[in-house]
């Protein structure tokens, strides 16, 4: 099996890279490739610029990630309650190439922050909205207080209530992505 995890979030220090990176560390037996979103970035859309220059090929690339993984897992980081820039950017890019983005993928949506929601808003607005864009979401995850809640040194999630969520939700993506 393979596994897509990325981090929405183009920050070089992202907690939900980590936290991406750790979920995806839990899935036995499977291939993993992380993204960095910031490999993928482009100008800011626009529909003038796609009339103008087309849609970049950085945007293909991204979607043929995700066609070729079984399974995707991605950790948002919340920007004012919502995606990130970088995020949404790259995703309104992909989505000019088709509305399936996602690809029937089945999908782990995870979110963290250093607060108490842990990323909430933006994982209740990823899980309602990522199914009209091909997604199969099979469960999804904030882990509120990272720096309570993972070790950075290890990579591992210290907060056991959350590891075992988590790595319930990894063993439910595995399944649904071998069929």
């Amino acid at each position: 099996m393979r596994i897509l995890a990325f981090a929405a979030s183009n920050s070089s220090v992202s907690i939900n890279q980590q936290l991406a990176q750790y979920a995806a560390s839990l899935a036995e037996g499977a291939v993993v490739e992380m993204l960095n979103i910031h490999d993928y970035e482009m100008p800011i859309y626009r529909y003038d610029r796609e009339e103008e220059s087309g849609i970049p090929q950085l945007a293909h690339d991204f979607l043929t990630k995700i066609g070729a993984a079984d399974a995707v897992i991605v950790s948002f980081a919340e920007h004012n309650g919502t995606y990130s820039a970088a995020f949404k950017n790259l995703f309104d890019w992909c989505s000019r190439i088709g509305r399936d983005v996602w690809q029937g993928k089945p999908m782990l949506l995870l979110a963290t922050s250093p607060g108490g929601r842990g990323g909430q808003s933006v994982l209740d607005f990823a899980a309602s909205s990522a199914p009209r864009f091909g997604a199969n979401v099979v469960g999804h995850l904030a882990a509120p207080s990272f720096g309570e809640s993972f070790d950075p040194k290890d990579g591992t999630m210290t907060n056991a209530a959350l590891d075992e969520e988590l790595s319930r939700l990894v063993a439910a993506l595995s399944s649904s992505a071998k069929g």
